[in-house]
């Protein structure tokens, strides 16, 4: 009797002991679970969407010797030396654009644990819970999860500043280091880690004075340290005529008007960007400010008030305009506020917390549908036959000696079917980065190949089928077809820079004819090239 009675009893504290260590790793169950769907999203849509541009550029800077990019990056382009050495790195393992996705998938996968840790510091368990979901299920976070750029690595290694800022201001002495490194890499991954580190540097003055002393020492160590970094920062400055005030070279983006546009758009990318959504949105995220404590409230003002004021100060080129990536790094304070605001609006009824984080989910992820539908739905099997037909071409006739014009993503495909393919690319956005390429390469210069594209969303007119035609004159160039895709190629080499440029010339005219927008501002680029070598001879 003694014994029957005895078991029910150890199965009732083997049950309490289940339920109790499940509510105490709520958290980080809910943690693992949201990390673990956005995977099986990234890794099974990590091909979906079409390549692009910017992976070409990276894979190809790749191509080239540990040392010639990095002297690519500071001599020539400048910007983010991190984001070039990983696709060296993706190269070398002959990962290819699936491996350079997987690259930005891991990082950002890699994110979502920080976004809790930081969120648990600023507004505690719950809230840190709903702003990890919120960061997951964005666009923002979704699209670059798996885009072959820097910004998943820039969220990570952000996030993994500002924890060890907020570590080294509790904790003081050697603390400092990790900050350091950690900075470092952020600014080495991104221009705007300049932005993160001058938001935690007025963060530091508004709310933790008494680490003023130890605070600056660790700072002047990262603005010595990262000199690499800022020279890499200004050559991509001068490329874009990007400044500050009165010296800089581009214009303003607008005023005050404008840069509170951009914040409505990027909260929008944040969250969802329908107004009635982020109105609501944007009121939680306002009770999240006023309920969470002073030091967390300085630090998320800071995030937002320096990129914002830098935006009202600086000068921008006509190419430079920010876009919601670069403030990449603000998401998780956003979201942090926005799950504040949800627990402090239901804390009563917890039951509507659950209700409208899914209302929220639904929401987010019905706006990055909109926002990018090949996200989710994959390219176009058209689409994906032509472009298999047009690299297997460009695979089959060009020579290692051809001069490829701008980094198109059919280059990627071809590179995959023949070793040999070209390595030389002008730049299609850059006339004096472009006269300076032609120039480095040994004479007599190779065949010049261009690539138009009349499915570019970009185009007033997207279709899946361009006409066949010749720039002209007759028996210079060679064209074909592919459904959207037009390959031209010169039936000689073009010998000289000067002949390249011309032919370049013709070929962007034909794609204005054919209404491809891109060969408008390719045209820009061949003229002021042809200007520049004029000016020299």
């Amino acid at each position: 009797m003694t014994q029957g009675a005895e078991a029910p009893t150890r199965d009732g504290d083997a049950s309490r002991s289940v339920r109790h260590s499940v509510r105490a790793h709520t958290l980080w169950i809910g943690v693992v679970a949201t990390a673990a769907s956005a995977a099986v999203f990234l890794v099974h849509q990590l091909l979906a969407w079409p390549p692009h541009e910017d992976e070409t550029l990276a894979l190809f800077i790749g191509r080239d010797s540990l040392g010639g990019v990095v002297a690519h990056v500071t001599r020539d382009r400048g910007g983010a030396p991190l984001h070039f050495l990983l696709a060296w790195a993706v190269t070398r393992l002959d990962l290819g654009l699936g491996g350079l996705r997987m690259v930005s998938a891991l990082f950002a996968l890699s994110s979502l644990p920080l976004v809790t840790l930081l969120a648990v510091r600023l507004a505690g368990r719950r809230a840190a819970l709903i702003a990890t979901v919120l960061v997951a299920a964005s666009w923002l976070f979704l699209f670059h999860g798996f885009f072959g750029r820097m910004y998943s690595v820039f969220l990570f290694l952000s996030l993994a500043s500002f924890l060890a800022l907020l570590h080294a201001l509790a904790k003081g002495g050697r603390t400092w280091v990790p900050w350091g490194a950690a900075s470092l890499l952020c600014v080495a991954a991104h221009p705007y880690g300049a932005l993160v580190l001058a938001s935690q540097g007025v963060y530091v003055l508004l709310a933790r004075r008494d680490r003023l002393r130890g605070a600056s020492s660790a700072f002047a160590t990262v603005l010595v340290l990262g000199i690499p970094f800022w020279l890499t920062d200004l050559v991509l400055a001068g490329r874009f005529d990007v400044g500050v005030g009165a010296a800089g070279g581009g214009e303003k983006l607008g005023g005050p008007q404008a840069v509170a546009i951009y914040l409505w758009r990027t909260a929008g990318d944040f969250s969802a960007g329908w107004w009635p959504v982020l109105l609501v949105v944007l009121l939680l995220v306002g009770l999240g400010l006023a309920s969470v404590g002073r030091d967390a409230r300085l630090l998320c003002l800071s995030v937002v008030a320096v990129p914002a004021t830098a935006f009202l100060v600086a000068r921008l080129g006509s190419s430079t305009s920010p876009e919601t990536r670069h403030l990449i790094f603000v998401l998780p304070f956003f979201a942090t506020l926005a799950g504040a605001g949800i627990t402090r609006a239901t804390r009563r009824v917890p039951v509507l917390a659950v209700l409208l984080v899914a209302g929220l989910l639904v929401a987010e992820v019905g706006w990055a549908w909109h926002r990018t539908p090949a996200l989710f739905e994959w390219e176009p099997a058209a689409r994906r036959a032509a472009r298999a037909q047009a690299e297997s071409y460009l695979a089959s006739t060009s020579r290692p000696d051809d001069l490829l014009f701008g980094y198109d993503p059919l280059y990627i495909g071809a590179w995959e079917r023949n070793d040999a393919f070209p390595r030389t690319v002008v730049p299609r956005a850059d006339g004096r980065l472009a006269l300076r390429r032609l120039e480095r390469q040994p004479a007599p210069l190779g065949h010049g190949v261009w690539i138009l594209d009349a499915s570019d969303e970009s185009n007033p007119r997207p279709r899946f089928e361009i006409e066949q035609a010749d720039p002209g004159p007759v028996g210079v160039f060679v064209t074909r077809a592919f459904g959207p895709f037009l390959v031209i190629r010169t039936t000689k080499p073009v010998v000289t820079p000067s002949r390249y440029l011309a032919l370049a010339a013709r070929a962007m005219l034909l794609g204005r004819s054919l209404g491809i927008v891109d060969a408008d501002v390719n045209l820009q680029t061949v003229e002021r090239a042809e200007r520049l070598q004029r000016a020299r001879s």
